[in-house]
Parts: structure tokens; C-alpha cells; sequence
């Protein structure tokens, strides 16, 4: 059978070693480096993209010493005795045909701790610790636990490195003149700036001899002011291949740029043709990345000559055996990344054990599993959002009978209006997902059907999974059956038509969701070039840090976004990617109203109190988004018929929509009826 991805599937050879395929697993840090106990955890995790078919894979970050931390007790090689931990891994991704590097990430001033060294002592605007700039011996201390860190890395079976120089860690910090103020000779030109990442791929090289991958992570475009310009970014590139590395992986911007990088928002493949030109400048492999998530968008970039391989980190959280299904033919069965952050990067930044939204078994590979059935039952599935289905395939797949259950015309529920929202068109291919899942795994299908208690207990099903979502919330405030108020169900599942001037009460995710469909009438994210100017990137990087001024489009209509909490707007979002939405709705002027307390609805408009101040905003309809409650309406037949039911996602807890723990929690019951 001749492949559908020939680029992708095609080996590398690096002269000593050969890649199976153009696919690397991106380095994410997952929580299980940390502790010597998780090991046989993360090898679990690895061994299962390996077998999953990727060619190459990256660690999350290892600290070369304890100055580079991430934090107290995070994950660092710096000693023999943390060698033999490491084992488990690399045995685990061998065993299944597999390469695997390290990645070495020393974080600098990015390191949340008061031990903390950088080029200068310049504080980052998002860490409270203000590093220590380093002496000359200090920098040369720093160069030789690289060195040692790589050596031990190759005891301890890895088949390379990865040297991470971007995102603003430790080494960026010295190749930017925006964190490196010194005048001595690692500071001032671009060649001082750029000795110290020169001396650490030497030093690596000769520690662990030619027969070893070093992959340097370059930042092509830092996103900040102070940043790089092109030609000092091509010098170091020269610079580090000169110096031994094996392979070029691109980095886009820092961890405290204002704009967005990874988020759902960001178009597919929206930084590629920054790989693209490097590729003239250099002759050793170049890797690109960022909002990869497709096969065919990797083998379109790689049939053009863009790259060499792609990185791909959140999309093999999602579906470890995303290259194999790609391989077989089978790429509407891969369980496609949305780059949602939820439970991936937020976890990781709030020093939780990362996961996946779509695939809550990521990183619990050892706990979480569905083994097929000894005792086979009829499940009724009543609600087909993203529980009822993540329920009705997992269970089918351990050999259920199950029967699924929707007054709806097509299966999705809540996920049918997240995929409207301007930025979340991903949510589209996990309901594709979930639609192909549903044939593979035999599940029978009734939309258009309301599921009734003569039904559920008259059919034969032994038990019930009750997944019948939430209702909207409805405040009481006077007036608010006027002809000026809508539920934001009317808005995003039915279509009604909104005035140019609207208020839109409740600023959790579906109010700031609500406030984004409103003011876009075309989404950026489907539209690369109309994004960049959005939030202002170049590419060319004529400009230091790639910046340049944002030219958004007007807003499509007059927002007022409201909440009672005395509070920032936006505050209790994700924790990685509430930054971007709150400054999306800033450059389209919507006006975020916190304090407020509602007083009534009429013909003038709504009536609100802002403290103590009363105001009346004039607008033409008032929005609902004010939180919702669970649709429990079968509960109470089925108890009194004696029918066994499990109660999930928003029927269980109505607090938001949290498609997270809907899913998690639906694949949990699913692998233990």
C-alpha cells in the first residue's frame, strides 16, 4: 500500500545513526522527572510512543546542576548515582525500537529559586527571584556541567542530547542583549553573546564523542523586545553547527512574550517559514514546530523542503500512536491535539503531573487502562457531549454492549459551540475523532432521541450513564425576560441574532468565549498572515525579536464584559493561556467590568451598579453566561425503578464546562464497570 505521508515516514540519516521517520516528540515537562519513584511511570509513557512509531523523542527538561533547577528538587543529571533511574526509560523506548534524547535545560533566571544565575541580574517579569550574574569561572562551571550532564546522559543509555537554547531559558539569556548587559568577553557583540551556547556544544561533543546526537534548540524568533535579529540568529546557528551539533530544532519565542505561541488560537504551522530560511543558512538537519498536529500539515511542510523533521510534543500526549495510525492508514482515527493547555502545560506550571485533556491516560499509562471485559454488560449512554462519549467508546472497546443516547440531531454537545468560537476550530477534529471512534468500537447511535426511564429500564440495559450535560443558569434580576435578553446557548447553538452593542453577563470561559465569537466576524486562527499582523509577529525578523506594532481588525461590535467578583477579569482561566484571551479582548476594546452588581433589564438597557456608582449601559441584547446547573431530570425515575446509574461530566458537577474533567472522569468509570 503505497503511504499516504512518504516525507513523513521516510528514515534520517545522520551518517552514524538513522531516524525510522521525520517525527520527533517535542520536549515537555511532565512532573515525572522529578522524583526517582515516577521512573517506572515516565518510562511507561515513553515506551508507548515509541511503540506508538515515533523516530526520535525528547525528554522534559534535566537541569545540568542544581543552579539551573526549574525549582527545588526538580528533575537535574548531574551525578552518577541519578544515572541508573534513567535506565528504565532508555530500556523502555529501545525495547520498542525507539531513540530517545535528554533534553539539557538549565533554566537561568527563568529558575524559581533565590540560587538563580544569568548573563546579568536581570529579573524576568514573571518570576519573583532575581538571578545572580555570573562571574568568568562561574560561566566556565556552568560549561562544565553541560559536559558531565551529557556524559552521564550517555551512560545512562540516551542516544543524544538535546540542548536547550530557547523559550528564554538559561542560554538564550545569554545570546539576547535584552537579558545580557555585560561588557566582557561573553557580552556586547553577537559573537560574545553567542561564546557561551559555542563552549557548551564543544564541550558536550568532546564529553560524549561524534557518535552522539546533540540537538540545539535555537530560537529563530524570541517574540520580546531586546530580542535577536535575524542575522545574529543565523551567526549562532553557524556558530553551534561549527561547533558539533548533530541537528537544528527551532524555538519560537520566550516564556514571557506577549504573544502566543502554542495556544489553540495560534494557526497550524503558524512559524515554519522561519525553518524554512534557516535551512538555506545551514547543512545539518533542521527540525520545525509549534501547533504541528496533523499528518498531513507535517508532510505538506516536509514535501515543500520547509524542514527536515517536525516536532510534535501536545499531539503525542493526545494519541501516543499518532505515527503508526498514521502509517496504517488510519489518520481519522488519530485523537487530535486542540492545544486546549488544560491539563498538559497548566498542570506542569502549577507543579501538577501533566495529562491530556482528550487522553486523560497520558502520563498515567501504569493506572489508567481498559482491558477487555470478563463480564460483558448493556450500557444505556444518555448524552452524547465529550463524557457520554468518551464513556460509550472506551466501555464498547472492553467488549460492552453499548447504546448511545442523544436528543441532539449530531453528537458533541457543549463541544458543537466551543468549536464556533473564533480560536477553538479544533474542537471540530476531536468530535471527528469521537464520530469514528463510535463506528470502530460498535457503538449503537440514537440522535433525535430522547431517552425516557420506560425506555432506560423497559430495553434490557443493566446499568445507565446518565451524561446529560448542564442547563444555563439564569440570575434573577428584574426584567430579565426582555425582549433584550439572551442565554448564550441562543447564541452559539441557535443562531439569534446580536446587536452591535451587547453586555455580556459572566466572565468565566463561556463569558469570555461569548465576548470573542462577538467581536470577530472571521477567526485569525484559520488565517495565518491576518493572525500575524493581529498580534504583530515578522517572520523576517527585521526587527529585534521578530516584533512589530499589532494591527488588529475593528471589533465586530461594542462589548461590555461583566462580572460581580471584585476581581481581575479572566483571573481564574488557564493558567497558560488566560493571558492570551484576556489580551485578544483588549485589542478588540471590550470593556471588562468587574464589582458589578445587576439591578435590573428594560428598554434603556441594563441597569448595573459598578461599587456604588449606578450606570445604565445602553446596548441593544444582555447575554447570560452565568454558570449552569446539572440536567439531572432521569435521576429520580430511575431510583424509583430500582435501575442501577453512574451520574458524569456536567450531570455530576455543573462548575463551568469542564471538558477536562468530563473526560477523565467518564474513561475512569469506563475502565472499572
Amino acid at each position: 500500500m503505497t503511504s499516504s505521508y512518504p516525507h513523513l515516514l521516510q528514515p534520517l540519516d545522520l551518517g552514524f545513526t538513522t531516524l525510522r521517520n521525520r517525527v520527533l516528540m517535542g520536549s515537555m515537562h511532565t512532573g515525572l522527572e522529578d522524583k526517582v519513584k515516577d521512573f517506572p511511570k515516565l518510562a511507561a509513557y515513553f515506551r508507548e510512543r515509541a511503540a506508538g512509531g515515533v523516530g526520535l523523542i525528547v525528554t522534559g527538561g534535566f537541569s545540568p546542576n542544581m543552579e539551573g533547577w526549574l525549582y527545588p528538587m526538580a528533575s537535574k543529571l548531574s551525578s552518577r548515582r541519578e544515572v541508573d533511574r534513567h535506565r528504565q526509560v532508555t530500556d523502555a523506548v529501545h525495547e520498542e525500537g525507539g531513540k530517545i534524547c535528554l533534553q539539557l535545560l538549565h533554566a537561568g533566571r527563568y529558575s524559581y529559586h533565590p540560587l538563580s544565575v544569568s548573563a546579568s541580574s536581570v529579573k524576568a517579569p514573571i518570576n519573583p527571584f532575581r538571578p545572580r550574574g555570573l562571574s568568568n569561572w562561574g560561566i566556565w562551571r556552568q560549561i562544565k556541567a553541560y559536559a558531565r550532564a551529557a556524559k552521564l546522559a550517555k551512560e545512562a543509555g540516551y542516544d543524544g542530547v538535546e540542548i536547550m537554547a530557547s523559550e528564554g531559558y538559561f542560554l538564550n539569556q545569554f545570546t539576547c542583549a535584552r537579558t545580557n548587559h555585560r561588557s566582557d568577553q561573553w557580552g556586547g557583540s553577537v559573537e560574545n553573546r553567542c561564546r557561551l551556547p559555542v563552549e557548551v556544544v564543544k564541550h558536550v561533543r568532546a564529553a560524549v564523542g561524534e557518535d552522539f546526537i546533540i540537538v540545539y534548540r535555537l530560537s529563530m524568533l524570541d517574540l520580546v523586545e531586546g530580542g535577536n535579529t535575524w542575522d545574529e540568529i543565523v551567526y549562532q546557528g553557524k556558530a553551534v553547527e561549527a561547533a558539533g551539533a548533530t541537528i537544528i530544532n527551532t524555538g519560537i519565542g520566550w516564556h514571557e512574550a506577549r504573544v502566543p505561541t502554542i495556544v489553540t488560537s495560534v494557526p497550524r504551522a503558524a512559524f515554519v517559514e522561519v525553518t524554512q530560511r534557516m535551512k538555506s543558512e545551514l547543512s545539518i538537519p533542521l527540525i520545525t514546530t509549534n501547533r504541528i498536529n496533523d499528518p498531513k500539515v507535517a508532510e505538506d511542510i516536509l514535501a515543500a523542503g520547509q524542514a527536515d523533521m517536525v516536532s510534535m510534543a501536545r499531539p503525542l500526549l493526545a494519541d501516543a500512536a499518532f505515527v503508526n495510525k498514521a502509517a496504517d492508514g488510519r489518520a481519522d482515527e488519530i485523537n487530535i491535539c486542540i492545544a486546549c493547555n488544560q491539563a498538559c502545560l497548566d498542570h506542569t506550571f502549577q507543579l501538577k503531573r501533566a495529562s491530556c485533556l482528550v487522553n486523560p491516560r497520558a502520563c498515567h499509562e501504569t493506572e489508567l487502562n481498559f482491558e477487555p471485559t470478563t463480564a460483558p454488560k448493556h450500557f444505556a449512554v444518555v448524552g452524547a457531549g465529550p463524557a457520554g462519549l468518551a464513556f460509550a467508546v472506551e466501555a464498547a472497546k472492553r467488549g460492552h454492549q453499548v447504546t448511545l443516547f442523544d436528543k441532539a440531531d449530531q453528537v458533541g454537545g457543549q463541544f458543537n459551540m466551543a468549536k464556533r468560537i473564533p480560536g477553538k476550530e479544533e474542537f471540530e477534529f476531536s468530535l471527528q475523532y469521537y464520530q469514528r471512534q463510535l463506528e470502530v468500537a460498535g457503538v449503537t447511535v440514537k440522535l433525535n432521541t430522547e431517552a425516557t426511564v420506560e425506555q432506560l429500564t423497559e430495553e434490557g440495559f443493566d446499568e445507565v450513564v446518565l451524561a446529560t450535560g448542564v442547563s444555563p443558569r439564569v440570575p434573577h434580576i428584574p426584567g430579565i425576560d426582555h425582549d433584550k435578553v439572551l442565554i448564550y446557548t441562543d447564541v452559539l447553538r441557535n443562531n439569534a441574532p446580536v446587536g452591535k452593542t451587547v453586555a455580556v453577563v459572566g466572565a468565566g470561559g463561556i463569558g469570555f468565549d461569548v465576548s470573542e465569537f462577538l467581536v470577530q466576524d472571521t477567526s485569525p486562527t484559520l488565517d495565518a498572515a491576518a493572525w500575524r499582523e493581529e498580534w504583530g509577529v515578522d517572520l523576517s525578523v527585521s526587527t529585534p525579536g521578530g516584533l512589530l506594532p499589532k494591527q488588529p481588525e475593528p471589533p465586530a461590535r461594542t462589548v461590555y464584559l461583566l462580572q460581580r467578583k471584585d476581581e481581575k477579569l479572566g483571573k481564574r482561566l488557564g493558567k497558560t493561556s488566560g493571558w492570551v484571551h484576556r489580551t485578544s479582548l483588549m485589542d478588540k476594546q471590550v470593556q471588562m467590568i468587574g464589582n458589578v452588581t445587576y439591578d435590573r433589564i428594560d428598554d434603556l438597557g441594563l441597569h448595573i451598579f459598578i461599587g456604588d456608582e449606578p450606570q445604565v449601559l445602553d446596548v441593544d441584547h444582555v447575554v447570560i453566561c452565568a454558570g449552569q446547573e446539572p440536567l439531572r431530570e432521569l435521576v429520580d425515575g430511575l431510583e424509583s425503578a430500582g435501575k442501577t446509574y453512574h451520574l458524569i461530566g456536567g450531570a455530576d458537577v455543573a462548575a463551568e464546562l469542564d471538558a477536562k474533567r468530563a473526560i477523565r472522569q467518564a474513561s475512569e468509570l469506563a475502565a472499572v464497570v
